[in-house]
C-alpha cells in the first residue's frame, strides 16, 4: 500500500488561450460579437486561476494564443508557465499529463469554487481518479493519482460523450472515480442566461 503521507500534492494544470477577438469563445461570437467574447474568456481565464490560487493549489498553465511575456504580463509570474502541445486536446493533455497526480482544469466553469479545488485534491490522496462533471455531458475536472493515457486518447471531445465514455472506460479498467458536483460550462449564447453579470 502506498504511503499516504508520501504522495505528493498534485499538480493543477489549468488550460487558457490568449483573449484574443476571433480566436477564443467562437461559439459565443454570435450572441457577444468578437470582442466581447474575448473579453468574457479572459474574465473566466482570471476567475478560474483566482479560484485555484484561493484553494492555495500551484498552478501551471498550459498557455496558447500569444508569447510566454504575455501571459507573465496577463496573469502573473506566481504560476507555472508551459506551452501548450500542437495537436487536439488529447495531445495537449497527454504533453503535460507526467508527473502524475495531476488535475486538470478549463477555464470555462463560472460556478467553480475553491471548495471543489480542494475536493479534488483531498480524492485523489486514496483514489486513482476525480472527475467534476458538466452538464453538457463532459468534465470541468479530471484528476489521475497515477498516468492512465487510455482515459484521453480517441476520446470526442467536445461533445455530450465525453463523461459516459470516460465512466466506460474506466469501469472496464475497474476503477471507481470520485465524482464531484456537477456543474455548468458556460459556453453557448444559451448559457449566457445562467450568469446574466457575465455578459458584457
Amino acid at each position: 500500500m502506498m504511503d499516504q503521507a508520501a504522495l505528493p500534492q498534485p499538480r493543477i494544470v489549468l488550460f487558457a488561450r490568449f483573449p484574443v477577438p476571433g480566436s477564443c469563445k467562437t461559439r459565443l461570437i454570435p450572441a457577444l460579437g468578437a470582442a466581447g467574447a474575448a473579453r468574457l474568456h479572459r474574465h473566466l481565464a482570471e476567475r478560474t486561476l483566482g479560484v485555484l490560487r484561493q484553494a492555495g493549489a500551484q498552478v501551471t498553465l498550459a498557455y496558447t494564443g500569444a508569447a510566454r511575456a504575455d501571459f507573465v504580463d496577463w496573469l502573473g509570474d506566481d504560476i507555472i508557465l508551459v506551452e501548450q502541445a500542437e495537436g487536439d486536446l488529447t495531445a495537449r493533455m497527454l504533453a503535460v499529463s507526467e508527473p502524475a497526480p495531476v488535475i486538470f482544469f478549463g477555464s470555462d466553469t463560472p460556478d467553480l469554487s475553491p471548495d471543489h479545488v480542494r475536493a479534488a485534491i483531498a480524492a485523489l490522496q486514496e483514489n486513482d481518479v476525480v472527475i467534476g462533471p458538466a452538464e453538457d455531458g463532459g468534465y470541468y475536472l479530471i484528476g489521475m493519482r497515477r498516468p492512465l493515457p487510455q482515459l484521453l486518447v480517441d476520446m470526442p471531445w467536445s461533445t455530450d460523450k465525453v463523461l459516459p465514455q470516460t465512466l466506460a472506460r474506466l469501469s472496464a479498467l475497474g476503477i471507481a472515480p470520485v465524482i464531484l458536483p456537477c456543474l455548468s460550462d458556460c459556453d453557448r449564447p444559451e448559457d449566457l442566461a445562467r450568469w446574466p453579470d457575465l455578459a458584457p
